[in-house]
């Protein structure tokens, strides 16, 4: 009951010891909206069934290792420049003769195919099997409108 006849007419009011449930409804009802918005947003289309997994993520190297084909097919391991020869030594040097070290291999774009591949082939031989190719992250480019046609000329005269 919201309000009541007072029968005393002293200063002490009597206490209220009904509870007063229009703020309960209030924030049940501003929770009821949040998550009606927020669920079909945190839906996904896809169903995928993910295995767990328990395994440990792998370790971040401090440094990564850079192999670099230049366009004159010259080789550079970070920033100093090696032969095709010394590769396999120079590699065992930096990363300490831990053949699982991730080698981020890029080449320029003038390079050859088959140049390219030589240089992974030389890094197989020596035992380095986990190469990251890396190239430039581009924006796709918004479609260029056509040009206008040149208006056709007529064949009366102004």
């Amino acid at each position: 009951m919201a309000g009541g006849i007072r029968e005393n007419s002293g200063d002490d009011l009597p206490e209220n010891h009904e509870i007063n449930v229009t703020p309960f409804i209030d924030v049940m009802l501003v929770l009821l909206i949040i998550f009606m918005v927020a669920a079909p947003l945190a839906t996904v289309d896809v169903k995928v069934d993910l295995p767990a997994s328990t395994a440990k993520p792998a370790p971040r190297t401090d440094e990564p290792l850079y192999l670099t084909v230049k366009q004159d097919l010259t080789l550079s391991l970070g920033n100093d420049a090696v032969s095709r020869e010394q590769l396999p030594a120079m590699l065992s040097q930096v990363t300490g003769g831990n053949t699982d070290a991730r080698i981020f291999l890029r080449a320029d774009k003038s390079v050859d195919y088959g140049q390219f591949m030589e240089v992974m082939n030389l890094l197989r031989d020596a035992g380095y099997l986990k190469i990251a190719l890396v190239g430039l992250e581009t924006l796709p480019a918004a479609p260029q409108a056509a040009p206008a046609p040149a208006p056709a000329e007529s064949g009366v005269a102004p």
